[in-house]
């Protein structure tokens, strides 16, 4: 029995590497993909598993999963079960963001942070494409970078074009294992390309009648930095529906609400439409961004369509 970490997933085939550096091709035991799991991959990347070798030695079986240390999860499109795993035994987690060409929506920011947030992994909003902004965007590039930073997100804004901040961008890396994540289009593969050039990650260009994104990563990859440290590329996403949230914790995950949530009158205050809310309060006081109470409340009724793109 080897110990390994799981670099890369297919699906149906894992790329393990084990503690001497080597790589493998591995499958997951039977008993352990039917294991009553209610997600769609029982293994993910970051997973430290134990495998078997085949005769062969090059491919292998694995066999257990170690305990995460965390992991971040979305919920499924796939009907039959109830969610996704991004990565496992994250440091943190990157988002990278465009505020045009294309757009991402505050609230599908706001709802990867509040899942960031409920598995305690600390977030970095990193901003690209700030070259392309001028006037009315380079505004509004503003607000939003102020709006996340007033509730202490680190935020950086970067371009990958002309090379601006990527070296910032890069020390916030060294020696962690860092989730690179986002919208299609939004830059993340030309970004790591910058970060570790010889990894040659495939990019493409946005669809100019859309303005949308292609997805060109397909399946998440873990690469070891020369700097010291892990870098998770994810396919881009479209929506992020999040699980296991229950309603009256979801405002624990959003710190901007939750500061104000300890003053309401009920301490089962649902900060929708109780008198004594201090949350609703603070609102109509512009002390809560209005994004973020929508955000919270499009999380509380469980909206998932709005988001999606």
């Amino acid at each position: 029995m080897k110990k390994g970490l799981v670099l890369k997933s297919t699906g149906s085939w894992y790329t393990v590497e084990d503690e001497d550096g080597n790589t493998y091709s591995c499958k997951i035991r039977g008993k352990l993909r039917l294991k009553g799991t209610k997600t769609t991959n029982p293994v993910t990347v970051g997973d430290w598993v134990d495998f078997t070798l085949e005769s062969d030695e090059e491919a292998g079986s694995i066999e257990r999963v170690h305990d995460r240390q965390n992991y971040i999860i979305r919920r499924s499109i796939n009907l039959s079960r109830e969610a996704h795993i991004i990565a496992a035994n994250i440091d943190q987690a990157v988002l990278v963001i465009t505020i045009d060409f294309p757009t991402t929506q505050l609230e599908f920011i706001d709802r990867y942070l509040a899942t960031a947030e409920a598995y305690r992994i600390p977030a970095t909003l990193v901003f690209n494409k700030v070259d392309l902004f001028q006037d009315e965007l380079k505004d509004k590039l503003s607000y939003i970078v102020n709006l996340y930073r007033n509730i202490n997100y680190n935020c950086v804004e970067v371009s990958a074009k002309t090379g601006y901040n990527i070296d910032v961008l890069k020390e916030l890396l060294v020696g962690k294992v860092s989730l690179i994540s986002g919208n299609s289009g939004v830059g993340k593969s030309t970004l790591v390309n910058l970060i570790e050039p010889g990894l040659n990650l495939k990019t493409g260009e946005i669809s100019g009648y859309h303005l949308k994104g292609k997805h060109t990563t397909t399946f998440s990859e873990m690469f070891k930095l020369k700097q010291g440290g892990y870098i998770i590329d994810t396919p881009g996403i479209k929506g992020f529906g999040v699980v296991d949230m229950e309603q009256n914790e979801i405002s624990h995950f959003f710190p901007d609400i939750f500061k104000y949530a300890k003053d309401c009158k009920f301490y089962n205050c649902t900060h929708i439409h109780e008198p004594g809310c201090a949350v609703l309060k603070a609102v109509d006081e512009n002390l809560i961004y209005p994004s973020r109470y929508l955000s919270y409340m499009s999380l509380f009724n469980d909206e998932d369509e709005k988001y999606r793109t």
